[in-house]
C-alpha cells in the first residue's frame, strides 16, 4: 500500500510552518518599521504554501491533491510581490511602494488564484495533471502549461528586482546592513535555488517540489535577521530619503551633470535661480540650461563671480565643480553648486565704506580740531578734557583699522614669529607710552614660532593692563609657559580687575545694546585669539587685578631656522 507522506517529512513540514509563523509575528509586531509589513506578509505566503503543501502530501487520491495544490497557488504568488515591496521599503524606495504599484504586481497573481480556483478550463496553468509512484509514496505529478511557465518568469524577475538594492547594501560600511541583507538574501535565495533545481529536471527520483521544505532554512535566516542583526531596528531606509533631503534644502543650489554634460539631477533652489521646471531640463545639455555655461571652470572653482541678471537685478554667485567619481576612480560627472554670495558682497561693500571713515575720516577730522583747540590763547580745563577724548577717538580709529588689519591678515595666512620678539615689541611700545608702569617678562627658555597675528593681541593686551592700572604702583607680570603643542602667555596686572560686563561681552563672543566693551582693545584681544586658533581665559589676580592666558598654538620650536616675512607692525 502507498503511503502518503514520511513521518520525517510531516516533521520536518511542521517545523517549517512555526518557524514561518514565528518569523511572520515578530516581523509584523515591528510595524511601522520600514518593511516590516511585506516581510511578514512574505512569510505568511510562506506559511501558507507549506501548511497546503503538508495537506497536498497527505491526501490519497488526485482529487484532494489537487484542491490543495490549487489553493497553495495563493502563497505561491504572495511571496515575490512582497519581496519586492520589502526590498524597496526597507532601502529607503518607498515612493515606489503606492497603491497603484501594489494593484499593477498582484495583476498577473490574481490570474493565477482565478485560473487555478476555477480549475484551469482553458488549461492554460496544467497541460496534464496526474499521481505518480515515487519511492512508495503516491505524489501529484504536473505538467505546466503556458501561464504556468510565465508566473514562474513573473516570478523570478520579481525576485531578481528584489534582491538588487540588497546586494548594494552587502557592500555597505556599516556591519549591521551587512548582515541584515546577507540573512534576507539567503532567506529568498534558498527557496529560489531549490525551485530552480526541481524545475530543470536536475533531481527527477524526488518527484514533488521540495521548495516548502527550503523555507526551513528561509525561516531560520529571517528569525536570525530580526533578532540578531535587529533589521527593524537599525534600518538603511532613511539614508536615501536624508540624501535628497540633503540635496533639495542645502543653502546652495546643485546641478548635477553626467559626464557628457546633460542634467541628472537639480534641486529647487537652481530651479528657481534659472527660473526652469526640473521636469523639462531633465537629460539636456547643461549649456542649454546655464547661461554662459562654457564660462564655468572645469577645475574645483570658476574664477571670479558668476553673474544672474533676473528682473533687471544682477545677482552673484560663486560657483564650484566637483568631479563625481566611480569606486574605480573613473569620473561619471560633476556636481556644479551655486552659492549666493550677493548679500556678502554688499556687507563686504558697507564694512568697506565704514573702515575707510574709521580710517581717515575720523582721524582727519580729529586732528583737524586739535589743531584748532591748540590755536584757542587762553588755556582751559575744557580744553585739556576735550583733547583727551579726542585722543580717546583717534585710539578708537586705530584700533579699529588694527581689527581690520586682523581680517586682512587671516586671509593671507600669518607668518611664523618668534615669541619673544614679539612679547618684546609689545612691551617695548607700550613701557614708551605708559613709562610709570613696571613691566617685567619672565620669556621661556626657547623662543617658539607662533603666528604673527598675535602681536596685536599681546599690544592690546600689555596695554589694556597698563593703561587701566590706577594701582600707586602700577605692576603688570608677564609669564610663558609650555603646555604640549601651544605656549600659555600669563598678563597678569594689580590693578582694577576687568569690569564684569566687559568679561562677559569677551567670554561670550557679542555685545547687546545693555552690556557692551568700552572700546575695542579687548575685541582685538579676543577676535586675533580667535582667528590664531588660541584660547582665552580671565581670571582675578591675588589679591588685586586680573589674569589674561592666551593659548597660543606653537607652529615650530624657535631652535627650528626662522623663515618669515617682517613682523607686521602694530596699530595700537
Amino acid at each position: 500500500m502507498a503511503m502518503t507522506a514520511p513521518p520525517e517529512l510531516v516533521g520536518v513540514m511542521i517545523i517549517t510552518i512555526i518557524v514561518s509563523v514565528s518569523a511572520a509575528i515578530l516581523a509584523w509586531r515591528e510595524r511601522p518599521e520600514p518593511g516590516a509589513w511585506p516581510l511578514a506578509l512574505l512569510l505568511v505566503g510562506q506559511s501558507i504554501w507549506s501548511l497546503l503543501f503538508l495537506f497536498e502530501l497527505r491526501s490519497p487520491t488526485l482529487a484532494e491533491k489537487l484542491l490543495w495544490y490549487n489553493l497553495s497557488w495563493v502563497g505561491v504568488v504572495i511571496i515575490p510581490v512582497a519581496w519586492l515591496l520589502f526590498a524597496l521599503e526597507y532601502t529607503g524606495r518607498d515612493r515606489y511602494v503606492t497603491t497603484k504599484t501594489i494593484l499593477g504586481l498582484s495583476i498577473p497573481p490574481a490570474i493565477t488564484v482565478v485560473l487555478a480556483i476555477s480549475g484551469d478550463p482553458y488549461h492554460l496553468l496544467y497541460l496534464d495533471t496526474k499521481l505518480v509512484m515515487v519511492n512508495g509514496m503516491q505524489v501529484l505529478q504536473v505538467v505546466g502549461g503556458q501561464w504556468y511557465w510565465a508566473i514562474t518568469g513573473y516570478t523570478y524577475l520579481l525576485g531578481l528586482l528584489g534582491s538588487i538594492p540588497l546586494l548594494e547594501l552587502v557592500r555597505s560600511e556599516t556591519k549591521t546592513f551587512r548582515g541584515q541583507s546577507a540573512l534576507t538574501l539567503i532567506g529568498i535565495l534558498t527557496p529560489w535555488v531549490v525551485n530552480v533545481v526541481f524545475l530543470s529536471g536536475l533531481i527527477p527520483e524526488l518527484g514533488y517540489d521540495p521548495t516548502p521544505i527550503a523555507f526551513t532554512v528561509s525561516g531560520v535566516a529571517y528569525l536570525g535577521a530580526i533578532r540578531w542583526y535587529r533589521l527593524f531596528g537599525a534600518s538603511p531606509a532613511p539614508t536615501r530619503g536624508a540624501h535628497r533631503l540633503v540635496f533639495e534644502r542645502m543653502q546652495e543650489g546643485a546641478l548635477v551633470l553626467d559626464r557628457n554634460g546633460n542634467v541628472v539631477d537639480i534641486n529647487a533652489n537652481v530651479a528657481g535661480m534659472f527660473e526652469v521646471d526640473p521636469s523639462s531640463i531633465l537629460g539636456r545639455p547643461a549649456a542649454e540650461v546655464i547661461p554662459e555655461f562654457e564660462s564655468l571652470s572645469d577645475t574645483l572653482q570658476s574664477d571670479g563671480h558668476y553673474e544672474i541678471d533676473r528682473n533687471g537685478t544682477t545677482e552673484f554667485f560663486d560657483v564650484s565643480v566637483t568631479r563625481v567619481t566611480d569606486y574605480h576612480d573613473r569620473v561619471v560627472g560633476k556636481v556644479i553648486t551655486f552659492h549666493d554670495v550677493g548679500q556678502h558682497l554688499r556687507q563686504q561693500q558697507r564694512l568697506e565704506v565704514l573702515n575707510r571713515v574709521l580710517r581717515h575720516n575720523i582721524r582727519s577730522e580729529s586732528q583737524l580740531i586739535y589743531g584748532c583747540l591748540d590755536d584757542i590763547p587762553q588755556p582751559h580745563a575744557s580744553i585739556e578734557e576735550a583733547k583727551r577724548h579726542l585722543e580717546d577717538i583717534e585710539r578708537l580709529s586705530k584700533q579699529a583699522r588694527t581689527i581690520d588689519n586682523l581680517f586682512e591678515m587671516e586671509e593671507r595666512h600669518p607668518n611664523a614669529t618668534p615669541l619673544t620678539e614679539m612679547l618684546e615689541e609689545a612691551i617695548r611700545g607700550v613701557r614708551e607710552r605708559y613709562p610709570s608702569v613696571d613691566i617685567g617678562i619672565i620669556t621661556p627658555d626657547n623662543s617658539y614660532m607662533v603666528s604673527s597675528i598675535f602681536l596685536p593681541v599681546f599690544s592690546n593686551l600689555i596695554e589694556n593692563a597698563a593703561e587701566h592700572n590706577t594701582n600707586p604702583q602700577p605692576v603688570v607680570e608677564i609669564r610663558c609657559d609650555r603646555d604640549g603643542g601651544s605656549v600659555r602667555v600669563e598678563v597678569a596686572d594689580n590693578g582694577p580687575g576687568i569690569d564684569d560686563n566687559e568679561r562677559e561681552v569677551m567670554e561670550k563672543g557679542r555685545e547687546t545694546p545693555l552690556k557692551h566693551g568700552s572700546g575695542l582693545g579687548l575685541w582685538v584681544i579676543t577676535w586675533g585669539t580667535r582667528i590664531g586658533d588660541g584660547e582665552v581665559v580671565i581670571e582675578d589676580n591675588d589679591p588685586v587685578g586680573s589674569v589674561i592666558t592666551v593659548t597660543v598654538p606653537i607652529i615650530r620650536d624657535g631652535s627650528t631656522q626662522r623663515n618669515s616675512r617682517e613682523l607686521p607692525q602694530s596699530n595700537v
